[in-house]
Formats: C-alpha cells, sequence, structure tokens
C-alpha cells in the first residue's frame, strides 16, 4: 500500500484536527494512523498523520499546494509531506567498532529499516568485507597523518555523500568531530549514537566517567548533530541497571546492547517519519 505522512506543527487552536480531517475525505484521502500532541507551555500542536494514497484524487504537487492554501496557511502551520514510495536515502559513517553498523545492516537486509542504503564511509578498511557481502557499497577514506589530513579527509566523505544523493547521515559510532559545515549540509539529518544518557556524562569515554562516580545505570541517547557537541536534540533513549562488581569492561558489553538498540529505533523512526524537531526538543510520534 501506498501512502503519505503529514508532520504538521503551528499555534494551537481549535479546529486543527478537523480541518486536516476534511480535507484528507474531501480528496478520498482514508486516514491509517493519527497522533497529535500539544506542548501546552508553548502553545504548540503538533500531528502526524499517515493515510492512503492509492485513490487519492490528487496528484503530488496540486495536493501539497491545495493543502497549504486551504489548510495550513489560515492555522500558520509548518508543513512535512513525506511518501512511502520515497524511502529515505541513507549513509552510514563508522570507524572501527562493528556493533552498531552491523545490526543496521543486518536489520536492513531483513527488510526491518525501510530505507534506500546508498553507502557506508568509514576512515577504517574493517567493514568493507561486512558491506559488499550485502550488496553495499564500501569507501574507505583514512585521515592522513598531516596537518590538514582530517580536512580534508572530511571533504572527501561529504562529496561521496554528495554523489550517492544522501538525505540522512547515520553515525554509527564514528569516532570524529563534524565541522559546522558538514552537519549545516543536512539540518537535523545526521542522527548520532552517544554512549552515554545525555545530558551526563558527555564527552569520551563516558563508561570510564560512569564507572568512576559508581552510577547505578548507565544509557545510551541517539540525537541530532549539531554545532554543540552532544547538545542535539534527543530521539531516543535507554538505560540498563549496573552495581558495584560492574567494571568498566562489562559496563561497555552491556552500554553496546544498548547503544544498537537505540540508534537502530532512531533510524527507524526518522525514515518512517515519525520526528518533528523544535528547538532542542523533538516529538516522536
Amino acid at each position: 500500500m501506498a501512502t503519505a505522512v503529514l508532520l504538521l506543527s503551528c499555534p494551537d487552536r481549535r479546529g486543527i484536527v478537523a480541518a486536516v480531517a476534511n480535507f484528507l475525505v474531501r480528496h478520498g484521502g482514508n486516514v491509517l494512523h493519527a497522533d497529535q500532541h500539544v506542548d501546552t507551555v508553548e502553545g504548540i500542536f503538533f500531528q502526524r498523520v499517515e493515510f492512503d494514497w492509492d485513490g487519492f484524487s490528487l496528484e503530488r504537487a496540486e495536493f501539497e499546494a491545495q493543502f497549504r492554501s486551504t489548510v495550513a496557511e489560515p492555522f500558520s502551520m509548518n508543513v512535512a509531506v513525506r511518501y512511502s514510495e520515497d524511502q529515505v536515502r541513507v549513509g552510514i559513517l563508522a570507524s572501527r567498532q562493528p556493533h552498531c553498523l552491523g545490526d543496521l545492516l543486518m536489520r536492513w537486509s531483513a527488510g526491518e529499516l525501510p530505507m534506500d542504503l546508498r553507502v557506508v564511509i568509514s576512515n577504517h578498511p574493517d567493514h568493507a568485507e561486512l558491506c559488499t557481502g550485502l550488496g553495499v557499497p564500501y569507501r574507505h577514506l583514512p585521515i592522513e597523518a598531516e596537518p590538514d589530513g582530517k580536512t580534508r579527509q572530511e571533504q572527501q566523505v561529504r562529496e561521496v555523500l554528495a554523489d550517492h544523493d544522501v538525505e540522512l547521515v547515520v553515525l554509527a559510532r564514528y569516532m570524529q568531530i563534524l565541522s559546522p559545515t558538514f552537519i549545516a549540509d543536512h539540518p537535523n539529518r545526521i542522527i548520532n549514537i552517544h554512549h552515554s544518557f545525555l545530558p551526563a556524562f558527555v564527552g569520551a569515554n563516558p563508561y570510564r566517567q560512569a564507572h568512576d562516580r559508581g552510577v547505578k545505570l548507565i544509557g545510551a541517547t541517539a540525537h541530532y548533530a549539531t554545532d554543540d557537541l552532544d547538545e542535539g536534540p534527543i530521539i531516543d533513549q535507554e538505560t540498563t541497571r549496573v552495581t558495584h562488581r560492574d567494571d568498566v569492561a562489562r559496563l561497555t558489553r552491556a552500554g553496546r546492547d544498548l547503544e544498537t538498540t537505540v540508534l537502530a529505533r532512531a533510524v527507524r523512526a526518522h525514515v518512517e517519519h515519525r520526528i518533528l524537531v523544535y528547538g532542542r526538543k523533538t516529538v516522536v510520534f
């Protein structure tokens, strides 16, 4: 079944839900899923509506134009329209650690992640056999040990992503800090997995930080990358209990399990068009 998704946000007021539903019904749309949220502090209304696109009486351009003029503009509404036929074009960046990359590849190959996986890029050669075995293009772009080596490698990464027309960049434990220019290429379209329950233990070695603090919970956080390191809008998080008996190695193993699950959930939410970003926060339907 071909479906379409409306992602909406606007100042909260009466009649929004009725106006959206009436427009869709009037043009032959059958609503399959509808979810909404009101931020009562900010007074903002959010909604995700998925409907059957087969048999809809308008073509894409006409539908989007009429919806904006008759519904979006009167309600001062921000609107994004997505179609199930247009899978999100994804590029994955990874370093040496394989757990997040391998998990995403297995879920994708099993049909659990409805995305158009275009390329995997790494600053190490380690994952070439895994990717090529699944039919995924793999680019090894090392960072040369010279003053501008990192800058030149990042430019190469940007060129490869552009060549593959990538929309969403997934950082599967890519252990490099991205420049503001790179992030500006994909606003709210770079998903990072941080091996900590943010905002606690930012930066490097969070499991050692957690061990040194004697925490009883460890976690993982998936968020959109921004210029502020580990400060982007949070998409998903998970925790697990630990005790004083757990050393750094045990914490790391438990954390890796969380990282794979949380990153996969965040990527799925994005490619299924279930996320609305506003300010430093997200609404995830």
